[in-house]
């Protein structure tokens, strides 16, 4: 019989918490993983976590196919359990990962959702003129689709980053890298009235320089981006589930639509990779596919 104990999974649970700093959602998720995980090297008479083959994982791995179990599902279980061995070696509780060579599953890139240029225009025009923050909500729209900035980027955008009279942006991506991102005419306009008409009633000395305050003046907060996206949908009668990272690939969408070099649109985009930014090839092969089939006479 296995002793509970003995895998400390609460003493890895406080570690993702207060170490690694993840979330609750991340923490309970990967905590379900390895509860199901330590049952099954039970039954084959596993007793501590230093006692696991590698054979006994890839024999897990099956079950888990077996068991139906999405490989995207398969792939976290798997992530949580090197993050485990990985506290364990840290900790001297372990001294070989058996998780080394564990192979994941295939995960089908799923092609990212994105806007019509009807969609999108309705989208802009849905915030309500005749409410105190207008401008603000217009600016920060037009802003997402214009330059196709990340919501983490959008609500840390210092107003030193900007130069409108310019019409551009610097933007402070992932791994603290910055990239310059133009800033269009109508995201411009929209950005130039908000910072003359509503942020100086907004902003009481608590904005930290953000653009972007909310309704007491503090820095705006990711969630509220994405309840205005979502709420803006929904008054510009948008069936699809819209959020702010439908305007990013958006954004890139329209660009590689538009005969954009991917190098650019990766750059524009801040990928590291530039076989992250591929996945919008698919998406222009497809609407290329869908234009022949609508406009040539043997499509």
């Amino acid at each position: 019989m296995s002793d509970v104990r003995a895998f400390r999974l609460e003493q890895f649970e406080d570690y993702l918490t207060y170490e690694r700093g993840l979330s609750a959602r991340t923490t309970a998720a990967y905590a379900r993983d390895l509860s199901r995980w330590r049952d099954f090297v039970a039954l084959a008479g596993v007793t501590k976590p230093a006692d696991v083959t590698p054979k006994q994982l890839r024999e897990w791995v099956f079950s888990l196919k077996d068991g139906g179990l999405a490989a995207t599902s398969i792939r976290r279980a798997q992530s949580a359990l090197r993050t485990y061995y990985a506290f364990l070696l840290a900790d001297g509780a372990v001294s070989v990962d058996p998780t080394d060579r564990l192979e994941s599953p295939r995960v089908a890139r799923r092609l990212p959702d994105f806007l019509t240029l009807d969609e999108v225009t309705r989208l802009l025009d849905a915030p309500d003129s005749t409410h105190a923050l207008h401008w603000r909500d217009r600016a920060i729209l037009e802003m997402l689709y214009a330059s196709g900035v990340r919501v983490s980027e959008l609500v840390e955008l210092p107003l030193s980053a900007l130069d409108l009279e310019e019409g551009l942006a610097v933007i402070f991506g992932k791994g603290s890298k910055e990239r310059l991102v133009p800033v269009g005419e109508p995201a411009r306009r929209a950005l130039e009235r908000y910072l003359r008409e509503v942020r100086p009633r907004l902003d009481k000395g608590k904005g930290e320089g953000r653009v972007f305050l909310n309704a007491r003046g503090g820095p705006l907060r990711r969630e509220a981006v994405w309840t205005l996206v979502a709420k803006s949908a929904r008054r510009a009668g948008i069936a699809k589930k819209v959020s702010p990272h439908t305007l990013r690939h958006t954004f890139a969408t329209h660009l590689i639509e538009g005969g954009a070099d991917l190098a650019a649109v990766q750059e524009l985009l801040g990928h590291a990779d530039i076989s992250t930014t591929q996945i919008y090839t698919h998406l222009d092969r497809d609407y290329l596919r869908e234009v022949h089939r609508k406009y040539h006479p043997r499509g």
